[in-house]
């Protein structure tokens, strides 16, 4: 049984205001000395109204859901001590000027990549999948690509930006699509032209180091897993343990194709460049691209076939119907853009709007 790990981004906010707060330093440090085993769960990011944390890796989706749930409570309480809230959102409903951190790197990224850094308050959900070994590993990332764009769908969670609606479920992953290493990649082949890849990008010198390559799914630095970093972070903590349980059905699916000598699909990156610019602007409610033709069908009926093509691995974890129950549950209720926008309809401002993400991300 592969182990997953999730790491979310949550906003920092005022629980009057729904305005975001640059208080993550003080949180890190509140949460640090509160820690028993001493063990740093919360983290600072780019931004000074966003948290991070990442839980411990898990093989039941029960027990990372239970992980999640903590962890988004945990932080609640740390900020609610300093007078905060934390707001399951991927980017802020609210108008923001971003602070960015004091850290050295994120210091650097500022002045090398200009607005593009101080636009950057964007927050999402990483699932990291275990594999064994970065053979097994590129060759997973090399046929999971055409389907990473149906999780970015099912996680959108992003449609206001600066007080305004933008047209998009996720705004956040095209504002991430502005960093030169972002997005879909080719087909390596090897886990020996991965890293010939990787050190070609940072001998042109216009990305800092390694953490600095941001596909959509990458081998991990610091872990033996996949990282996926396609996906908002989800408003409802059921929604990011479905995504975790998707992407280890992905993962095992590809390695398993792999293992049986099928080769990956040889859709461009410009093709999937399209279809991820699908998947943000339409999330759920319209139509997405097949991952297999590339070509136009309703996003509930994608979103069925991707549960086919991993149907066999999750039923080898014991996840089907779990997963066919949450995606029906979720298809039912709608992603966190869809929940956003019905709550604007009802006649909420977008101050109420952030009100209720708040109740919601601990729920």
């Amino acid at each position: 049984m592969r182990t997953v790990g999730v790491e979310e981004e949550l906003l920092l906010v005022d629980p009057e205001t729904g305005e975001p707060r640059a208080l993550s330093a003080a949180i890190v440090a509140r949460a640090a000395l509160d820690s028993v085993d001493g063990k740093d769960v919360f983290e600072k990011e780019l931004h000074d109204q966003m948290l991070e944390y990442a839980t411990q890796p898990q093989s039941g989706m029960d027990a990372l859901g239970r992980e999640i749930v903590r962890c988004r409570k945990e932080a609640a309480r740390h900020a609610g001590e300093l007078g905060c809230a934390v707001a399951a959102l991927a980017t802020s409903p609210l108008p923001v000027s971003p602070c960015i951190g004091e850290h050295q790197r994120y210091q650097w990224m500022a002045e090398h990549y200009g607005i593009a850094t101080r636009e950057q308050l964007v927050l999402g959900c990483h699932v990291h999948v275990a594999v064994d070994s970065d053979d097994e590993g590129v060759a997973v990332i090399d046929r999971m690509r055409p389907w990473l764009s149906v999780l970015c769908a099912l996680s959108a969670n992003s449609p206001f930006w600066q007080g305004k609606d933008t047209g998009y479920s996720s705004y956040r992953s095209r504002v991430w699509q502005r960093w030169p290493s972002a997005g879909p990649t080719e087909i390596f082949g090897s886990a020996a032209r991965y890293r010939e890849v990787v050190a070609e990008m940072l001998d042109t010198g216009v990305i800092l180091d390694k953490a600095m390559v941001y596909f959509d799914a990458r081998l991990s630095r610091n872990y033996p897993t996949v990282e996926i970093r396609v996906a908002d972070v989800c408003l409802h903590a059921d929604t990011a343990v479905l995504l975790a349980t998707l992407a280890r059905g992905l993962v095992e699916t590809s390695a398993r194709q792999w293992r049986a000598g099928l080769e990956p699909a040889t859709h461009s990156v410009s093709v999937l460049r399209l279809a991820a610019w699908q998947a943000a602007r339409a999330g759920l409610t319209d139509e997405l691209l097949h991952p297999v033709t590339m070509r136009p069908m309703p996003a509930r009926a994608v979103v069925r076939t991707l549960l086919d093509h991993v149907g066999e691995a999750l039923e080898d974890s014991g996840d089907l119907d779990h997963a066919r129950d949450r995606v029906a549950e979720l298809l039912g209720r709608g992603n966190g853009a869809r929940v956003q926008r019905e709550l604007m309809r009802r006649g909420s401002s977008l101050r109420d709007v952030v009100t209720e993400c708040v109740r919601r991300t601990q729920g």
